[in-house]
């Protein structure tokens, strides 16, 4: 993801995108470099970002990795979302759980080996979409489970009762 966004920054710029850069602490020094040209006015390259909460309700389309607790969140927020799962995970979990999204019309799907050439076609163009930018957004948030943690706490209580 961090070789794609430093390819696609002039084009993020000329399109005038404003981006929050999640780089992770090994990548963190070379995307301040690249971005430094950039980051006036439309990107902000961090480490971490401690508050998700708040780059949430900022942002009107996330990329991210598909990993359980993001895909949770994204339901959870109702955020438009492009995927791209993580290739260096067990049994290749994170591409399931994007597929669980994608196949109820809730999220983008781009593999991390196409994320070079195709992930920033594919999120200008969710940008310029509104009407699509919502459809995913409803869609998503419809499978957010805000209550499994008491749903499986009280199905676990009604299993101990039989």
């Amino acid at each position: 993801l961090n070789l794609a966004t430093a390819a696609a920054l002039p084009r993020l710029q000329e399109a005038g995108v404003q981006l929050l850069w999640q780089t992770g602490k090994l990548y963190f020094p070379e995307a301040q470099q690249q971005a430094a040209p950039y980051a006036a006015s439309h990107l902000q390259a961090l480490e971490f970002i401690k508050r998700m909460d708040l780059a949430y309700a900022a942002a009107d389309v996330v990329i991210s990795r598909a990993g359980a607790l993001s895909v949770s969140e994204l339901c959870l927020t109702g955020k438009a979302s492009v995927l791209v799962p993580s290739p260096n995970v067990a049994e290749d979990h994170q591409t399931k759980n994007a597929l669980a999204l994608v196949s109820k019309g809730a999220a983008v799907l781009i593999t991390d080996a196409h994320a070079a050439e195709r992930l920033y076609d594919e999120t200008l163009r969710l940008l310029a979409d509104p009407t699509r930018q919502q459809q995913l957004s409803e869609r998503v948030r419809q499978l957010a489970r805000p209550d499994a943690t008491k749903d499986i706490v009280d199905a676990l209580f009604k299993m101990l009762e039989k």
